[in-house]
């Protein structure tokens, strides 16, 4: 059951208008791209743009996508854009790449979420009120602070794994950070450039332990809220057991990788990938 944080927010006009693009990478979720998409758009902050970050569908959400952009824009703005992809490049390339483009567009803030609607995007207002009223960097939508919980449905085993991930994730890295591998985060601009999106080597679902651990080796103010995280309506999961394992042994890799990055360092911005395509239709 949702939590009382998921109720209708009422923000000040000019928090409203404040430029901020959710970025939702897609792969094969053209049963719920629309759904998604006028959900996002129907929340009532009319600085909000929404990018779709689409790796080549072979279901044809990249199509479904362009539709729904020319329908969003068709009295002339620019509510919707699509980023196409040339290929499966991974989670964490297309949040790299759809962030880079948000910031490139004018996004002073950049909500990242996933498509099937176990975000719910009803949490979008409220999280931009406590990143503005807070001064915080980042907000997390976190399913393990207190408020925060779990689809019914969900078996005992996948609990325990994620569970357990967590747990292992923070040990490892030493963080203090309760759901490390949350997708659902809002973003300040100067976070972002100063984490430098061209330093983010991981893909998959390591991608979101990488950027929570970064923001705490970089220093920076972290608020996580409670989110209820529903399963996904329609379609399977693509996050399978050897992903989970991948994922395990690459934080490790993470902890080497950084072990120098402090505040004031930075990495590369960098340039769309080859064959990337943007289209505002």
């Amino acid at each position: 059951m949702p939590q009382p944080f998921n109720q209708p927010t009422q923000l000040p006009d000019a928090w409203r208008q404040t430029p901020l693009t959710v970025v939702i990478p897609t792969f094969n979720e053209a049963e719920n791209l629309a759904a998604i998409s006028e959900a996002v758009l129907g929340l009532h902050l009319p600085g909000l743009r929404l990018l779709i970050v689409d790796d080549n569908s072979p279901d044809g959400t990249g199509q479904i996508a362009d539709e729904l952009a020319a329908h969003f824009n068709r009295n002339g703005g620019a509510r919707m854009s699509v980023l196409h992809r040339v290929g499966k490049g991974g989670l964490g390339t297309a949040y790299v790449a759809g962030m880079t483009q948000a910031l490139a567009e004018g996004a002073e803030f950049v909500v990242q979420m996933d498509a099937d609607f176990s975000h719910s995007p009803d949490y979008i207002p409220a999280m931009l009120g406590v990143i503005l009223s807070t001064g915080a960097d980042v907000v997390i939508g976190s399913r393990y602070v207190p408020g925060g919980s779990l689809d019914e449905g969900w078996s005992w085993w996948r609990r325990f794994l994620s569970s357990w991930a967590n747990l292992y994730s923070r040990t490892l890295l030493g963080i203090r950070v309760r759901d490390m591998t949350a997708g659902f985060k809002i973003w300040r601009k100067s976070a972002l450039l100063e984490i430098g999106l061209g330093s983010i080597r991981s893909n998959g679902y390591i991608f979101q332990v990488e950027m929570a651990f970064l923001c705490e080796r970089l220093g920076f103010r972290i608020i996580e809220v409670p989110i209820h995280f529903e399963d996904r309506r329609i379609g399977q999961s693509k996050m399978d057991i050897p992903v989970k394992l991948e994922s395990a042994w690459r934080v490790w890799e993470l902890a080497w990788r950084h072990r120098g990055r402090r505040r004031g360092t930075e990495g590369a911005f960098p340039d769309a990938k080859e064959g990337d395509v943007l289209r505002n239709a």
